[in-house]
């Protein structure tokens, strides 16, 4: 963040304007904004000190399509074969999921297809019925 910046966690008088009218407005908002002007430097260290120490942490453990695997040995070579072993039944799982999904997705699209179409083929012979009543009541009217 810019160092000019108006409002920066530092005794400016901004932000003494502010701590004031948040005590006179709602007092936690003054008492936020005091922190804010003690502490807010520090918070926004830790802050990045947190998302370094958590982008480091993760780092190796995303795996394709955005799901995460660990790929580190955990020296049991038996609980690393089955762990690996469930990986891929899960995956397995998941793929066949995915396609009862697109199966399901596929039905419901022509179910709604059906649907729109027999309600347009009633639409369709509604107005050709009108019609016709409309025509023979226009014969009538002519001949009278």
């Amino acid at each position: 963040m810019n160092q000019t910046a108006l409002l920066r966690p530092d005794w400016t008088p901004a932000t003494i304007a502010l701590m004031v009218l948040g005590f006179v407005v709602f007092w936690p908002l003054g008492l936020a904004m005091l922190a804010y002007i003690l502490f807010g430097e520090r918070l926004r260290n830790f802050k990045r000190d947190v998302n370094q120490a958590a982008d480091g942490a993760f780092a190796g453990c995303r795996g394709r399509r955005g799901r995460y695997h660990w790929h580190q040995p955990t020296g049991n070579v038996a609980f690393d074969d089955w762990r690996k072993a469930e990986l891929e039944r899960l995956d397995e799982e998941r793929r066949k999921l995915d396609e009862m999904r697109a199966e399901f997705d596929t039905y419901v699209r022509e179910l709604r297809r059906a649907k729109d179409q027999e309600e347009f083929d009633r639409f369709m012979r509604d107005r050709a019925a009108s019609r016709r009543r409309d025509d023979n009541g226009e014969a009538e009217n002519a001949s009278a």
